[in-house]
């Protein structure tokens, strides 16, 4: 059963830091791209972060460039980490991690597997 499992989401002040994982199993982590994506109230869907298989291609939103740093572990704990530093409470918004097999790309039609998200509150 394939299953993206995100954690470390909650509140936090702005100017503060918090990381996300996402640990997923069910299928070959090392054969996809990840993506990191959030989601404020009322609005669509943003890619804010993607990294490759293996090579370490990556992509960040202009938003979050400089702020936020994406990093997997694929041969320990299949498991994805996304470091987000000086929050703003434009952060705020669920934060769902996400693979597809073949491209690192902030378009979330690209991505088959999701997972249900994590709330990122950041207080002003």
């Amino acid at each position: 059963e394939v299953q993206l499992v995100e954690s470390g989401g909650g509140k936090v002040q702005a100017g503060g830091s918090m990381r996300l994982s996402c640990l997923v199993s069910g299928f070959p982590f090392d054969g996809y791209a990840m993506g990191w994506f959030r989601q404020a109230p009322g609005k669509e869907r943003e890619g804010v972060s993607c990294i490759s298989n293996n090579d370490g291609t990556n992509y960040y939103s202009d938003s979050v460039k400089g702020r936020f740093t994406l990093s997997r572990d694929n041969t320990h704990y299949n498991t994805m980490y996304l470091q987000m530093n000086s929050l703003t409470p434009e952060d705020t918004g669920v934060y769902y991690c996400a693979a597809n097999r073949y491209d690192v790309k902030p378009d979330p039609s690209q991505y088959t597997h999701w997972g249900p998200g994590t709330q990122v509150t950041v207080a002003s």
